[in-house]
């Protein structure tokens, strides 16, 4: 029996997130959250197209001066934190 030539399709992972970058936290500027869970910081880009950005991000869980982020993205900054309230809710 002849062995059918079918066109093989192979599927390649197309990446639609791009890079991962890691950047450095050099500020701690709040909390934020509904129960203060997050910690808004500002980290500095160490690689990629935007290397030397400083950017403000939300991190959730233990984070400290000198830790370094792993960004998937490094475009969308996080909005600052308006309020003076610095853990949870107004009460």
């Amino acid at each position: 029996m002849a062995k059918d030539n079918k066109p093989t399709q192979k599927k390649e992972r197309v990446s639609i997130i791009g890079q991962i970058v890691p950047a450095t936290v050099k500020e701690l500027i709040g909390r934020t959250g509904f129960r203060g869970e997050i910690t808004q910081v500002k980290c500095l880009v160490e690689e990629g197209k935007d290397i030397g950005r400083s950017m403000r991000r939300n991190v959730r869980g233990v984070v400290k001066i000198g830790d370094v982020l792993m960004l998937r993205e490094t475009e969308i900054e996080a909005r600052r934190i308006k309020s003076n309230v610095t853990k949870g809710s107004y009460s």
